[in-house]
């Protein structure tokens, strides 16, 4: 959000700019006609016509649920006994402005939106026939422009079959028109207390098309609005590979009865768009799967050699966990007491090679099942949490936040702000001295805790795959970081006279630490993007999870500086604890996200308040009659940059402040459902897209444009 303000603030004016000169014939940046895929009608015949919509770059037009802004729509005026029907929507793409923030679901480029016509059959062969229909659309790049367009098509009536119109019909036929999916089994399940819908695509024959499906960036466009347009969605397999499972957020606003799932399943193969038909009732708790779709297009199956990257995929991750485990060696907590460990095997076992061998296999046990518990801990709450979302925690905007707080205090523990896990290293060294296998097994297991406040970034992307792998896939990974952090030890037991070949210990191992603590702050900054996508609609939701983090950051300090032993007196410590524990619960308080409907409005608790006024010309006439500046704000709910602009103008108390104590008349020009008398405004200022803004001042015959990009400062000095 915060890189979305600096590119409104630094690059929107100059392309806002560009566009509104532009703007008085904006129409022309998407063309409308109509074109029929026969060169002639036949009596009764039916036959296909579509709306060709040609966008000019980085123009875009809308599909049946838009998203931010309107469908297209045609009007019809056609001859008595015609009959249209409705449009057929071929597979939408996600639409998304010059930030990466998805904005609708849409079109670019050509777009042919087709339509069937049935004549009467008692059409007379020799004459000609005219089609006519309305065509209205929303057209946006920075700025969006209602289009409109009268377009007809003339075609000559005969009794003989109708000759294919060779460019239209190969357009028609190159248009991602979505098909049922055949050889699937189709589900939708959502649990009691769920904001998501998991939608699965269980495989009917070939196997391999499951996880080859979910490679091929699939997407869920819902016709009705029950899934939320611009939030993530995730995909997973299971099942040994033949399910593929969507997890699709439910949106707040949606107000039906959600008894059903339809949309359109799209996903891209082989630079062709591609799309599947989804209609099939949503179930509560355990789904019951739907009857086989079938469709004569044979379009459904993806390519099955995927599935052997699905495999290697899994394959990268083992050894990226196996590669994460061994790391955790190097770090500082762990990597000292290496060797002593190892002396400690050949010292226990009286340098008996059997008995120093059987000693580090006791050791390795003691990290496998300690890895084996924290893979049971896992599977255990991701299986009670199916219940309570827990399945698909990354789309739960608290644990995304807790996530990143964890990952910001390993970070800054890496980076030498404070240290922990240094009496468990001092407590390992006191159980190592153990005689026996016991002592051994103990001291892996123990090696384990020593470990984990030293997690190395390696396993972040491990133990992330983990949480959507199935169980045994889980486990598995959790094995192979086990083994990762075990090798060494199992190797140097074997052949323990390599201990006098490992680097010494010294600033080196200080240095390699920081400077993987940079990976760990990337996380923190990943999880960050996604926490900004799920926070409450406003820019101030993520400042304050911004200044949580920093009395994160503040607590591990204070923990660091005044909590760690060091020589410092108990009370002193104590006072650091209790200090950093404050920090850390306000931080975790203040940053916590918070839903939109937590959200404060604007003027809350004692602030002034700005009430917008319905816009009319007699409005503005009667403010200006009695000597009163006007401010007057030509919107559309589907207009982003007006949002943005009534962000950061009027959550400021500064211009909220300045509006009430000079009583300010604000008005407001709602051009969100098309509007004669705003467009005529607009039109009469030489303009023809919001945002436009206006301001009145006594004594001066013409008003003040604005610039289409606002500040606080630009606002306050038009009006001073």
């Amino acid at each position: 959000m915060i890189r979305r303000l600096f590119l409104h603030f630094i690059c929107l004016p100059a392309i806002a700019l560009l566009a509104l000169a532009a703007a008085p014939g904006a129409r022309a940046q998407v063309r409308a006609s109509l074109v029929s895929a026969d060169a002639s009608v036949q009596p009764g015949r039916a036959f296909t016509v579509a709306l060709k919509l040609e966008h000019q770059p980085h123009w875009h037009t809308y599909w049946i649920n838009a998203g931010t802004g309107y469908p297209t729509s045609l009007a019809w005026e056609l001859p008595e006994g015609w009959q249209a029907g409705d449009i057929r929507w071929p597979v939408p793409i996600v639409i998304k402005d010059h930030t990466g923030t998805v904005t609708g679901n849409g079109y670019e480029a050509i777009t042919l939106l087709p339509v069937t016509l049935t004549p009467p059959k008692d059409l007379k062969p020799g004459e000609t026939v005219t089609l006519r229909a309305k065509a209205d659309w929303l057209m946006c790049a920075d700025v969006c422009v209602p289009g409109d367009a009268t377009v007809t098509l003339t075609l000559p009536v005969s009794t003989a079959a109708p000759a294919p119109d060779a460019v239209v019909t190969a357009a028609l036929a190159a248009t991602p028109m979505p098909r049922a999916p055949d050889g699937w089994r189709v589900s939708a399940t959502r649990h009691t207390g769920e904001k998501t819908v998991a939608l699965a695509f269980a495989a009917e024959k070939n196997k391999a098309a499951a996880p080859a499906l979910a490679t091929l960036s699939p997407h869920f466009f819902s016709i009705d609005a029950l899934i939320q347009y611009d939030q993530p969605q995730t995909v997973m397999t299971g099942e040994a590979g033949a399910v593929v499972t969507f997890t699709l957020p439910v949106s707040d606003a949606y107000e039906g009865d959600g008894a059903r799932l339809a949309g359109v399943l799209a996903y891209d193969r082989d630079g062709a768009r591609h799309g599947f038909i989804i209609d099939v009732p949503i179930q509560n708790g355990a789904a019951a799967s739907s009857p086989p779709n079938r469709s004569d297009g044979g379009d459904a199956a993806a390519p099955a050699d995927a599935s052997a990257s699905a495999s290697a995929g899994f394959v990268g991750t083992l050894f990226l966990a196996f590669l994460g485990g061994l790391v955790l060696n190097l770090m500082p907590c762990v990597f000292p007491v290496l060797g002593i460990k190892i002396l400690g095997f050949v010292n226990q076992a009286g340098a008996d090679r059997r008995k120093v061998t059987l000693h580090g296999v006791a050791f390795t046990a003691g990290v496998l099942v300690s890895f084996w518990l924290l893979a049971g801990l896992l599977l255990v709450l991701r299986a009670g949490g199916q219940q309570l979302g827990w399945g698909f925690q990354l789309q739960s905007p608290s644990f995304v936040f807790c996530m990143a707080v964890f990952m910001l205090v390993f970070a800054l523990n890496m980076s030498g702000l404070f240290e922990v896990g240094l009496s468990a290293t001092g407590v390992g060294g006191q159980l190592q001295s153990k005689n026996g296998y016991t002592g051994s097994f103990f001291t892996g297991a123990l090696a384990v805790l020593v470990a984990t406040p030293c997690s190395a970034p390696f396993l972040a992307p491990a133990l992330g795959a983990a949480l959507a792998l199935s169980a045994g896939e889980s486990v598995l990974v959790f094995t192979a970081i086990a083994i990762g952090l075990s090798a060494p030890y199992l190797l140097l037991s074997i052949f323990p006279g390599a201990v006098k070949f490992l680097p010494r210990p010294g600033a080196w191992m200080e240095t390699f630490k920081q400077l993987m603590s940079f990976l760990l702050y990337a996380t923190v900054g990943a999880l960050l993007w996604v926490l900004a996508a799920q926070t409450a609609d406003s820019d101030y939701a993520l400042l304050w999870v911004l200044f949580g983090f920093v009395l994160v950051a503040m607590a591990a300090w204070v923990y660091g500086r005044f909590g760690q032993p060091y020589g410092r007196k108990p009370a002193r410590r104590a006072a650091g604890h209790a200090a950093a524990l404050v920090l850390l619960a306000g931080g975790v308080w203040l940053g916590w996200p918070k839903s939109p409907a937590d959200e404060p409005a604007a003027g809350a608790a004692g602030a002034p308040q700005v009430t917008w006024e319905k816009w009319t010309p007699d409005a503005v006439a009667a403010a200006r009659a009695a000597g009163k500046t006007v401010y007057v704000d030509f919107t559309a709910r589907w207009c982003a940059t007006c949002q943005t602009n009534k962000l950061l103008v009027f959550k400021s108390e500064e211009v909220l402040r300045h509006f009430n104590d000079n009583g300010i008349v604000t008005l407001k020009a709602d051009w969100t459902t098309r509007d004669p008398q705003i467009t005529a405004e607009l039109a009469k200022h030489n303009r023809a897209a919001v945002p436009f803004n206006l301001v009145y001042k006594p004594g001066q015959p013409e008003p003040l444009a604005l610039p289409e990009i606002l500040t606080p400062g630009i606002v306050l000095e038009a009006v001073r």
